[in-house]
C-alpha cells in the first residue's frame, strides 16, 4: 500500500507523519523507517523508529539511485512494515516530471517485498500530472 500525503508547505504534512509513525510504532510488530531530507523535526519521531537522513547520502543524486537506496534498506532487514518518506520532492532531483514513474516503482516495491509506503509531498494533487492513483491512498 502507498499513501500520500499532499498539499503545500506549511501544511502540517509532516507532523501528521511524525504521529502517523509514533502511532504506529506503538501498536507495530515489524519495524518502522522515517526517512527525512535533514536533521530538523527527527526528535519527535519515537527511538524505536529508524531515522535517515538523507543528507547523509549526498551522492544519491537521481530517482534511480534513491529507488536502489530503498532496495537496500529493505535487503537489510526484512521486517519493515512501513517507509515513511517526508518531503519527497526535496530527496535525490525527484521532481514533478519523474513522479509518475517514481510511485510506480514504490507501487511495485509493496506489492512484491511487502513493506507499505507513506509520502509526503508538498504539491496539490492536481499538480501530479501523469500519476496513476490506483493502488494509492491520498491524503489531502
Amino acid at each position: 500500500m502507498v499513501k500520500l500525503l499532499v498539499g503545500h508547505k506549511g501544511s502540517g504534512k509532516t507532523k501528521q507523519m511524525i504521529e502517523m509513525a509514533n502511532d504506529q510504532m506503538a501498536t507495530s510488530d515489524g519495524h518502522i523507517i522515517f526517512i527525512n531530507k535533514e536533521y530538523r523535526s527527527s526528535y519527535d519521531l519515537s527511538h524505536d523508529i529508524r531515522v535517515i537522513f538523507m543528507d547523509d547520502f549526498p551522492h544519491i543524486t537521481n530517482s534511480d539511485e534513491y529507488i536502489g537506496f530503498i532496495y537496500g534498506i529493505i535487503s537489510s532487514d526484512h521486517d519493515i512494515d512501513t517507509i515513511y518518506v517526508d518531503g519527497l520532492l526535496k530527496h535525490a532531483d525527484v521532481s514533478l516530471g519523474n513522479l509518475p514513474e517514481f510511485i510506480e516503482r514504490i507501487k511495485k516495491i509493496s506489492e512484491h517485498y511487502g513493506p507499505n509506503f507513506v509520502v509526503s509531498l508538498s504539491a496539490a494533487k492536481e499538480e501530479m500530472i501523469g500519476v496513476d492513483f490506483s493502488g494509492c491512498e491520498v491524503v489531502e
